[in-house]
């Protein structure tokens, strides 16, 4: 039997644990923020009975492939900060439960022509998640301030010579435009240390990719919106891949807001919406060999109180 487009486009992390976290209903209505290859979705479908529901968002056209044919399933092209917005329009008041595996997606750092991965050597510097809207990774090279690159490089890929990059990028752009991989690690190489060039360049790609996609902003968005969706005893399990997504999770489950700033009421109680139920979760030793790319992601889960 041949490969299927789904199980290419990416490889579900921590499934059953993450699934699980979830205590899914039978009878319930659920979320997948972040459909993809839709190997968590299939899971979720394989638990729910004939009145449950799944939505499924994705904002990237190519994961429309791998659309489930299934009543009980929706599938929303469009980012998940969203969220509040599509359910609304779905008639949809509460839901029992909301998955979001936050990595970027194989089939993404696998097509030369996003330009999500330095190891290319000539892709266009695209890493949209969206095709159809907003600037590329090139865009920001060439037409960002030495400065806001800086910050760029700085918040998002914690690079502790950011500015350095910064003024190197600046400098040699006025000679030629960054258009390519191969343009971009040409003008940084000299700053990339050999001995780590591989987790210097993953940092410098990162920070782009996040600044390109407003990931960040997008995530408070959507974790906001899925805080007041859910009903009481629903289920919060979210998978993370850096430090940066991961203490936005871990600040919202544990204070109920994205910069972890922990309220109190008169009597000196804290009001948190969530209750943990989870230890952080890794990746068994054996996925982490099956699939590499696991070996960064933890899993948070929180239930609504």
């Amino acid at each position: 039997m041949g490969v299927t487009t789904a199980e290419t486009y990416h490889v579900p992390v921590l499934l059953k644990e993450s699934v699980d976290g979830l205590d899914i209903r039978p009878d319930g209505i659920y979320l997948d923020m972040t459909f993809g290859g839709g190997g968590h979705s299939r899971e979720i479908l394989s638990r729910l009975g004939k009145k449950g529901h799944l939505y499924s968002f994705d904002q990237d056209g190519d994961a429309e492939k791998n659309i489930l044919a299934d009543d009980r399933f929706t599938f929303v092209r469009s980012n998940f900060r969203y969220v509040s917005n599509w359910m609304s329009y779905y008639g949809v008041e509460q839901v029992d439960g909301v998955l979001a595996d936050l990595g970027v997606s194989s089939h993404h750092f696998d097509d030369e022509t996003r330009g999500f991965s330095f190891r290319f050597d000539d892709a266009p510097l695209d890493m949209r998640m969206n095709k159809r809207a907003g600037q590329t990774a090139a865009d920001i090279l060439n037409n960002y301030s030495e400065e806001r690159l800086a910050d760029v490089f700085y918040l998002y890929g914690e690079m502790k010579n950011a500015r350095r990059l910064a003024r190197v990028i600046c400098d040699s752009r006025c000679q030629q435009l960054v258009r390519t991989t191969a343009d971009f690690d040409k003008v940084i190489g000299p700053l990339i240390s050999a001995e780590r060039e591989k987790k210097e360049l993953a940092k410098v790609y990162q920070a782009l990719r996040i600044e390109v996609n407003h990931e960040m902003d997008a995530l408070r968005d959507m974790l906001k919106g899925v805080t007041s969706l859910l009903r009481p005893e629903g289920r919060l399990s979210v998978i993370t891949y850096h430090s940066l997504e991961d203490r936005i999770v871990k600040n919202v489950m544990k204070a109920g807001n994205a910069e972890g700033k922990v309220e109190q009421d008169f009597y000196g109680r804290i009001s948190c919406p969530f209750r943990l139920v989870n230890k952080v979760t890794t990746p068994s030793d054996e996925e982490q060999e099956r699939n590499p790319r696991s070996r960064s992601a933890k899993l948070r889960i929180a239930e609504k109180v």
